[in-house]
């Protein structure tokens, strides 16, 4: 079983889904079912069934955020180091080819938007940055083509994770 390395808040935050879903939720699907079921016909009830749909998906998102809280592994990332790249560093790279620079902070996958700076532990960025130091340069394969970056920060900085 693979652990699901995340920051406490997001430990805080699935568990209080997780709570809303098995007692709100299950309870007014379960209520709307009863009056759906109530109209009769059961075949040609559309309201039935759509509760019924909204019923599995909602069940389905119960056991998968279940599943995730049971491989949570919390991680401070303000205990550690950061004097090589580990989970919760912020690490600032310099395109070789184009000489943009990126800042990314590496975190767990419930954590992750890119579009926010954050990656996934587990995205093939990280994976090839992770242990790594400043100065090191990397070459990586990603979805648009063959990179190559130079490391010129890690540091830590406050995680600050947005709703997406």
């Amino acid at each position: 079983m693979q652990k699901e390395p995340m920051l406490h808040a997001t430990y805080q935050k699935l568990t209080k889904e997780l709570e809303h879903l098995k007692t709100v939720e299950r309870n007014e699907i379960a209520r709307v079912i009863d009056e759906a079921r109530a109209l009769g016909d059961l075949k040609e009830n559309a309201e039935y069934h759509a509760a019924k749909e909204k019923q599995g998906l909602m069940e389905a998102r119960i056991i998968e955020v279940g599943d995730l809280l049971s491989r949570a592994q919390i991680i401070d990332p303000s205990t550690l180091t950061h004097t090589r790249i580990c989970f919760g560093s912020t690490v600032e790279l310099v395109d070789q080819d184009s000489e943009n620079i990126i800042k990314y902070t590496i975190v767990g996958t419930q954590e992750s938007s890119p579009a926010h700076g954050l990656i996934s532990l587990f995205s093939p960025l990280a994976k090839a940055l992770m242990g790594k130091e400043e100065g090191d340069e990397i070459e990586v394969s990603l979805p648009s083509g063959q990179k190559c970056y130079e490391i010129t920060t890690v540091c830590y900085e406050e995680i600050c994770i947005k709703d997406k």
